[in-house]
Parts: structure tokens; sequence; C-alpha cells
């Protein structure tokens, strides 16, 4: 029984194609939808449910409201109002009225469906010509007899090769596979908890006969997701310090006093209980993983810039690394420029650095002659070694990946390491996926600086937007004009491709572009959505031929990019047109107006952190955000901006309406464990599974016992090495 059940447990890292019913071909098109071994397969959950056991009838159905309705198949026609758009409507009847459905864009269905066939279909029912209506809901075909029929059908997520009924059965066969497969939750958690088990929890979210049952499925597997990645996050915190010396910063020297004195502002109390909170993780002997989560324009910088100081003060090195080149440069300006009135040497590194400075600089960081270097991704090079580096500082910390923040972090004997973003996490969001850190959060503004409002106009009515622009300029002020496309033409790709040899292009500034990286920009085009390079020029010659209009985006070789950006600094450039390399921390305190072209194209944490860049000095900010789109739900999202300011009651909006990875970006750590999470509803498991993670390393850091043996290798299996032994 026991070799069973290691056997059905080891199955889950067995190929998808040991599956029964999966051919070669299957197994192809199965890769290309990410799966690739059994555990893959039964991770891919159905994305909704058809729920048979509680349907309504077409009288009973209520206009605006989702429901499910099953009859039969009048009457099925395919239409083509418009050239390339095909649409297959359904007349469905169930005995108290009929259901006009209408597909767009899947004529294979007439291939499929035939009249007087039974049919199931779920979606939100609307009324106009005379008909109760719905576009494009789920379907099922049910035939004469069913399995399903009075029950619960899922819907996995499919293609036209691979329908929803061959998943269904893949998946059941995959399930036969691990059948009496090891539960990784100890019995006493499980019980505590009152969570099904994981077989059960399988069967319940695959093949349900109620949607209770869902429920609990849902809950149990994600209380594991999150559990899993907690344990994951805090062994690998731990296993950072083993064999090497971790430092205890001297957090109260003269270096650290100097600054305070220097400082041309008073410190907000965010500010010095997240100071006081760093240097309380700095000066234990032991690695420190601290985050500063902070709003736009909220000083997390300055922040960091004490955590530099105490390093000095400790009589060893520190190293700072920002996402691009203009925003490592203006580091290497304020932060330079504050430590310097303090005693302690700094310098800026970046990929565009002529060789013989570079050179210079890494002799001086070899030797400990320089105590900080600031810099770009070219701080990761192998060449790049401090004497004695015991603080690392990585500024919006969400633009690089896990290997790139590793390998900062190697350049020292564990380190403490300090972790800046402006993205607005909720608190929630943060514990589920940085349990490891500790936590500081900055939402107060530094000395008073100037208000923002927002606005959100038809592009019918930019002229308003373009003459508030004028009127701040006839005052001495600028203007920053966003667009979500470099250029209309394939150009603008083939220029940034060439730039791209010639290392004039920071990897990780490349990340952050909004449409930098593989666009058809002809297609684009012909949306007609706004190109920066044909809209400076534009601007220039028309709404702004008074002042000089500048061009900024991510295709300009660095040397261009930093010659821009210190003409505007310096007003010499008052209108500035870019794409969203100005997102991050770009500081001009003379810009008050940032107009947004096509606004719908982005996210609400991205136009957040764009109109972070006006309204930083002593005058108001206007921020337009313009928009063509008629769509609702996106003017909903839109107007969500001109309510608040705040970047965590945005965020916890955003989250209410998408994916949580949408929120951090796809090259998030720790996102794309969380499968069945949600922020905002699993706050309870969030919280459950830290303690939980915490009292489990507590009493056993290496999972060694018998009981936790098989937590210990799903772990691996998981998010690891699936190496560990199995048992239990």
């Amino acid at each position: 029984m026991s070799f069973d059940r290691l056997a059905a447990t080891l199955s889950l890292e067995e190929p998808v194609s040991r599956v029964k019913g999966v051919s070669p071909a299957r197994a192809q098109i199965l890769a290309r939808m990410g799966i690739g071994t059994v555990r893959d397969l039964l991770c891919h959950f159905p994305r909704r449910y058809l729920d048979l056991t509680s349907c309504r009838s077409v009288r009973d159905a209520r206009i605006g409201e989702p429901c499910t309705i099953q009859g039969t198949i009048h009457d099925i026609k395919l239409k083509r109002p418009r050239p390339r758009l095909p649409l297959v409507e359904i007349s469905l009847f169930d005995g108290t009225g009929i259901l006009v459905v209408t597909m767009f864009h899947q004529p294979w269905l007439m291939d499929r469906l035939k009249k007087d066939q039974k049919l199931a279909v779920a979606g939100k029912v609307e009324f106009s010509y005379g008909f109760k209506r719905m576009t494009n809901p789920f379907l099922e075909e049910l035939g004469e007899t069913t399995e399903f029929a009075g029950k619960v059908i899922p819907i996995h997520p499919a293609t036209e090769k691979l329908p929803a009924g061959m998943m269904r059965r893949l998946v059941a066969n995959a399930l036969e596979m691990v059948r009496g497969m090891y539960d990784p939750l100890p019995l006493s958690l499980r019980v505590r908890s009152h969570f099904m088990s994981r077989q059960t929890a399988f069967e319940c979210i695959h093949f349900p006969h109620t949607m209770e049952e869902v429920d609990e499925a849902k809950r149990r597997l994600a209380y594991e997701e999150l559990l899993l990645l907690q344990l994951f996050m805090m062994q690998e915190a731990a296993a950072r310090g083993k064999g090497a010396l971790p430092t205890a910063h001297v957090t109260d020297g003269e270096h650290v006093h100097r600054l305070f004195e220097a400082l041309p502002y008073e410190l907000t109390a965010d500010q010095n209980n997240a100071i006081r909170d760093m240097f309380a993780v700095m000066s234990r002997p032991q690695p420190a993983n601290h985050m500063v989560l902070g709003d736009v324009g909220t000083g997390k910088t300055l922040v960091a810039t004490f955590g530099l100081a105490a390093a000095a003060d400790t009589g060893s090195q520190a190293m700072f690394l920002a996402p691009t080149e203009v925003l490592a440069r203006q580091h290497g300006e304020s932060i330079g420029g504050l430590l310097a009135r303090t005693g302690v040497s700094s310098a800026v590194l970046v990929g565009s650095t002529p060789n013989d400075e570079r050179r210079r600089l890494l002799e001086q960081f070899a030797s400990g002659e320089l105590d900080v270097l600031i810099g770009t991704h070219a701080l990761l090079e192998d060449d790049v070694q401090g004497k004695h580096v015991t603080f690392a500082v990585i500024d919006e910390q969400q633009r690089f990946g896990v290997e790139q923040r590793a390998k900062l972090l190697a350049k020292g004997s564990a380190p403490d390491a300090l972790f800046l973003t402006a993205t607005p996490i909720p608190r929630t969001m943060a514990l589920a996926l940085f349990g490891n850190f500790t936590m500081s959060y900055l939402t107060q503004k530094p000395h008073g600086g100037g208000k923002r409002t927002t606005t959100v106009l038809s592009s019918a009515r930019k002229g308003e937007a373009f003459e508030a622009a004028r009127e701040a300029l006839s005052r001495g002020e600028q203007v920053f004009i966003v667009c979500p496309l470099i250029a209309r033409t394939a150009e603008g790709s083939k220029r940034r491709r060439a730039g791209k040899g010639a290392g004039a292009i920071d990897e990780a500034e490349e990340s952050i572009i909004e449409i930098d990286d593989d666009s058809d920009y002809d297609a684009l085009g012909e949306a007609g959505l706004a190109a920066a390079t044909q809209e400076a020029k534009r601007l220039q010659s028309t709404v702004f031929a008074d002042w000089r209009v500048g061009l900024l985006h991510g295709g300009m070789p660095a040397a261009e990019k930093r010659e821009v950006m210190d003409e505007f600094r310096a007003n010499e450039i008052q209108v500035l047109v870019s794409t969203t390399v100005i997102e991050v921390g770009v500081d001009v305190p003379r810009a008050t107006v940032m107009i947004v072209e096509d606004a719908d194209r982005f996210g609400l944490s991205q136009l957040h952190q764009l109109r972070g860049r006006v309204g930083r000095g002593t005058s108001s900010g206007e921020v337009f955000l313009l928009s063509s789109t008629t769509q609702q739900d996106a003017l909903e999202r839109l107007s969500a901006l001109e309510k608040t300011d705040d970047g965590f009651a945005l965020a916890n909006y955003d989250l209410s309406l998408r994916h949580e990875g949408d929120l951090l970006g796809n090259r998030q750590s720790g996102a794309s464990a969380l499968r069945l999470v949600n922020i905002v509803r699993d706050e309870e498991l969030i919280v459950a599974a830290h303690a939980d993670a915490e009292n489990i390393l507590a009493a056993d850091p290496d999972l060694a016992s018998a009981e936790l043996r098989p937590l210990a290798r799903e772990l691996r299996s998981a998010l690891g090495d699936a190496s560990a032994p199995v048992g239990g």
C-alpha cells in the first residue's frame, strides 16, 4: 500500500504523455498551453462552471444578470454582418421561450452544432429586438443523455483542437494516475483547519457535484499554494546567511548623524518609522530582507540613503541598483550630493559608462576607496566586485528578476538587502508574496509638495488638456505628453533593435517600455493610437510651436536619452513627449502637467506611477487622461484615478477587477505560484498560511520529521528540486 502511494505521488512529475488519451499530437498542444507534466494537467483548473443543478428558464431569466439556461437548438445560422466578422446565431428553445445566442468569430460551431441538439449556455442575459439574448456565453453540448445531467459541468481552458470535453477526459485520467497520493499537509493541520484531503480537493475542483464543493476545494488548494510559497521564501531567506558572516551594522555613527543634519527639510513620520525599522534589522548579526513600500513621491530613496550612510559608518561598502540609466544618474545626483555632505564617496556605473571611467571606478570599488556604487544592470557584471559589500539596495525591485536580485546580493557576504517599490502593493498581497521580508510603508508626502488633480477626457476634448498645458508653459512650468507607442511604422522597431547591439540600452530599462518589444507598429498605428515620434513632430509645429518639444523613448541610444533628460531638467526643453520610459523615478519639480494619450491602454498602477512625475515641486500638478474608448468598464476604471490619489486604494480597486499577477507584472517572483489565491477574498488564508509556515519552520527548519517529509518533497517539486524523500 505504501509503495502504491509512493508511485501515485511520483506520478505527479511524469510527463503528460503518460496520461491515458494523450497522443504525441495532443502532448504538443498541451505543451503549447504550458502543460508538460501530470502535475501541470491537474493544476489546469476550470475557468468557470455550468451549474445545471440550478438552471433558469428563458422566461424566468433576469435581464442584466448571469445565469445558466439549457434547451434545444431550434435554429442555427452563420452570418457575416461585415467582412472578417463571422458570427453564429443560435436560437435556443426550452419550452418557455427562445434565447438568441450570438457567438462571434467561431464559424466552426456550424460543424459542431445541429438543429434539435441539446445545449447548455451560461452568461449574462440581455434584451434587444424582442428577444432575450446572450453574447459569447460559455456553452456545453449535452446530448440526449449526459453524465452531467443535473450536475455541475467544469469548463477548462481549451483550444479548438483540444476542446473542453476532451480536456475533461484527460484530467479525469490524470486523477486516476495519482489516486492514493500522499497529502503534503500534515493531518493535524488539516483537522485543525477543516481542510478536505488533497485527493478530494482535486476531484471536487475538477468534477464537483455542487458549487459548495468547488468553494471548499479552492479553499484547501489556495491555502496549500500559500503555505508552500511562504515556506519556500522563508527557507530561501534562511539559506542566504548559511556559511557566510553577516554584518551587524552601526546605525548611530557619524555619517548617519551628519546626514540628518544635512537634510533640507523635515522627514515625515513614515520616513522616520521606516528608517527605524531598517536600522533595527541592519543592526542584527543576520542577513536582513527589508522592503519599503511607498506611494509615488513619499521619499523612499531618502530612507535608503540612511542605509548607505550606515554601511559607511560600519567601515564597509554598499551598492544601489536602479532599473534605468535615467534613474541611476538621477540617484547619482540626489543621493550622491547628500552623501558627499556627510563624507561618503559615491559614483555611478551604467551600460554607457566609457571604458576608461569604468575601469577606474572598478579599481576604486575593489580597493575600498569608493563607498557606494550606484548603477543599472551594469552592476551585475562579474568584474564588478567591492572590497567589503555589506548593504545592497534594489530600487523598483519588481523590475528585476529573481536571478538578477540574487546576483547583486552575491557581491557581498550575506549583505543586508533593502528593496524599494513604488508599486502600491496592498498589505495582504505583500504578506502573500514577500512573507520572508520585514516591511515599512510610506504614505505621507514630504515637505508639503503640491497637490495633484486627475481628469479623464474623451479624445474629442483633448483641446482642453492642451490648453491647460499651454497655460502652465506660460507660467514657466513644464509638460509631459505620454504615448503608448514609439512609432507607427516598423522603422521605430528596427531602430530599437539596432541600438541594442551597441549596448546603448539597459536591459532592465527595456523591460518597462510599454510597446518597445515584439509589437506590430503598423497594425497598432492603424488603430489610431498615439505614437511618440509622430506626436512630438506634430505638437512642435502646432500646439506648442512657441516652446521646444523633446522626444524620449527606450529605443534611443543612452547618450541621447541622457542629453534629452538633462535639457528637460534645465528647462531647455519645455514639453517632453515620451513613452513609459519616464514611469519610474524621474524627478523634474518644474513639471506640472501630464497628458496621457490613449490612457485606456495602460493599467491603473502604471497610470498612477506615470502621474507621479508631476506635482513633485511646490506647484500643484494636473493630469489629463485622454481616451477614445466607449467601453463602460474601461471608463469606470479610469474614473477611479479621478476619485483618489492614493496608490494603495487604487491597488485594492485594481485587484477587484484584475488578477494579482497583472498588478505585479509577469516578472514578479511568486505571482505565478498563486493560481487560485484571490488577495481580496483570501486575507484570512494568507495570514493563517504565513503564521503556520513560521510555526512549522520554528519547530523543524529542515522539514525532516516523518510527518513533514511529504510537505518537504512537495515544496521542492512545486517550487524547486524534486529530490526530497517521500514518506510519512
